[in-house]
């Protein structure tokens, strides 16, 4: 059952934005406010956790819009609250859509800790969260999940992420929501989970609204009630194939000037989401987070800071192999290079990168040509420089993560993988480092959910491991998430399938795991998933 170049790359045009409609079904009931009280509909989150601090947020759904409210929060060692640690008071207003954040200091490292607002007599439920552990932790647990589309299904994935109590955080690498009117990519009327508003996202309106819609479902919030999140933009909560002067579904003449359009995108994000924000329009979303000297994580923004505009098509190797184009941007990269070299010579023993898109190469023959140039592969130099560093300054158990393409990958990372003279495919010699890549939550890659479908992706995969020494393991059929199980030894991803997004459902199946042994740059089989953690704290009631 071969798949030919041309729908290969249309499955990737499809997974990187545009698309055609696709009707699920099975109903869902969206929230409704309460008119006649205050009340917390969008649950609670907390997120940017540091070993001293963490980010606690909520959203109040006010009876009057034009009223300043008061909410008062809470945080304590126990889940019932007793043991108060800190609280005090914040206001909620219009100008922020009645979101709220509590940057909460002088905390325990590596510590649990439970947390609830209230105003006006209305009680938020409890969140739990945990701030990073400092000196020598013996193990990090953290899920990884990216592309979570409200009318393609349920989000099941967030629901199984919400019950891994051992979590030490969960990383989202971006397309949280999307931008398209419903029925663009995923048509979510028969399963009543139509997007809010049901219209393309353009004004500040539109992206809080949406961004309400996405918070009103009860398994994304239950993750986040359970977990710190930690969280980086890709280009659907702005628009599709976004670069930092535009995007392709962006029209000037009919949706105004882009910058005014990022700027209102980026303050709703800031708004809605539990991130240690700048001011409310910065796109400077680069950040890190280190796990005591085990791991350091490197959030990177491939979207809005720094990248210019992708190359017209596959083909223009002059535009991809321009050494002066950017992803990152000149200075995003300087701080990058920076970081790594720090962290090592810290004696950090991991340093994870959590960005957008892949940055292994990905080539329908043998590397004559790329497939997708809104990747790495479209910023042949830039990716290169990233490699250069990493080689001259000798830096160590480098781990890569990426989201974007619905579809779950695990890759060696080399300058050139069709090389064998510079790269062993069988001992990681040459390689830099490895990437994991999670599937999508919601978005499929673009195969028909049918059994014919799911043979025509498995037949993909294997026709793409055949041409691909560097890519170790390929699934383009199922959603679901990863899971980064981290201790000083190895790193270890493992990809859990979901049975199904057009329906509730809580069963969930064990794709497969690899492991990097430090030192090596090399994935290798695991025999199995990791055991849970046994000194996990008590879940948020």
């Amino acid at each position: 059952m071969a798949i030919s170049r041309r729908d290969f790359l249309s499955c990737l045009a499809i997974a990187g934005g545009a698309a055609p409609a696709l009707a699920l079904a099975r109903p869902f009931a969206p929230f409704a406010a309460d008119a006649d009280r205050v009340v917390f509909a969008h649950g609670v989150a907390s997120g940017d956790p540091l070993r001293d601090r963490v980010i606690l947020w909520t959203r109040v759904t006010p009876r009057d819009v034009a009223r300043k409210l008061d909410v008062r929060w809470i945080i304590a060692r126990d889940p019932a609250l007793r043991h108060e640690v800190d609280s005090g008071k914040v206001h909620a207003d219009a100008g922020s859509d009645f979101t709220v954040k509590v940057d909460v200091e002088r905390l325990d490292p590596g510590e649990t800790y439970y947390y609830r607002f209230h105003s006006e007599g209305a009680k938020s439920p409890i969140g739990r969260t945990r701030t990073l552990p400092h000196g020598r932790p013996e193990r990090l647990r953290l899920a990884v999940a990216s592309c979570s589309n409200y009318p393609f299904g349920f989000f099941n994935a967030y629901a199984l992420i919400a019950r891994r109590a051992d979590l030490d955080a969960v990383l989202h690498l971006g397309d949280y929501l999307y931008e398209y009117r419903n029925g663009t990519f995923g048509d979510g009327a028969a399963i009543m989970r139509v997007p809010q508003p049901d219209r393309e996202t353009v004004s500040l309106a539109d992206y809080r609204l949406r961004h309400a819609t996405y918070k009103s479902d009860p398994d994304l919030q239950e993750a986040h009630r359970q977990h710190p999140f930690i969280t980086v933009w890709d280009d659907h909560e702005s628009a599709n194939d976004a670069w930092k002067d535009g995007a392709e579904n962006h029209q000037p003449e009919t949706e105004g000037d882009w910058r005014l359009r990022e700027a209102r995108s980026i303050r709703a994000y800031n708004e809605w989401m539990p991130i240690r924000s700048r001011e409310p329009g910065d796109a400077r979303i680069f950040r890190r987070f280190r796990f005591g000297n085990l791991a350091e994580l490197t959030m990177l923004d491939t979207r809005l800071f720094g990248r210019d505009r992708q190359a017209a098509s596959p083909a223009d190797t002059a535009t991809i192999n321009d050494p002066a184009r950017q992803l990152l941007g000149e200075r995003q990269e300087r701080w990058l290079f920076r970081h790594l070299s720090d962290s090592q010579a810290d004696g950090v023993r991991w340093r994870l990168v959590g960005q957008q898109v892949m940055m292994a190469q990905l080539s329908l023959d043998f590397g004559a040509t790329i497939a997708n140039p809104d990747q790495w592969d479209g910023y042949r130099p830039a990716r290169e420089r990233v490699f250069d560093h990493l080689r001259e300054h000798r830096i160590r158990d480098l781990v890569v993560l990426a989201g974007d393409i619905h579809s779950s990958w695990g890759s060696d990372l080399t300058s050139n993988p069709f090389d064998f003279s510079s790269y062993d495919p069988a001992t990681g010699t040459g390689a830099v480092g490895v990437e994991f890549i999670a599937p999508g939550v919601t978005s499929p890659f673009l195969f028909p959910d049918t059994p014919a479908g799911a043979a025509q992706a498995a037949a993909a995969a294997q026709q793409l491991r055949a041409i691909s020494p560097h890519v170790k393991w390929i699934e383009l059929f199922r959603r679901g998430y990863l899971l980064l199980d981290i201790d000083y030894e190895r790193v270890q991803g493992e990809w859990y399938y979901l049975r199904s997004v057009r329906e509730r459902n809580l069963n969930e199946d064990f794709g497969a795991a690899f492991f990097c042994a430090a030192g090596t740059h090399h994935l290798v089989q695991a025999s199995g998933p990791s055991a849970p953690r046994a000194d996990s704290a008590d879940p948020a009631p």
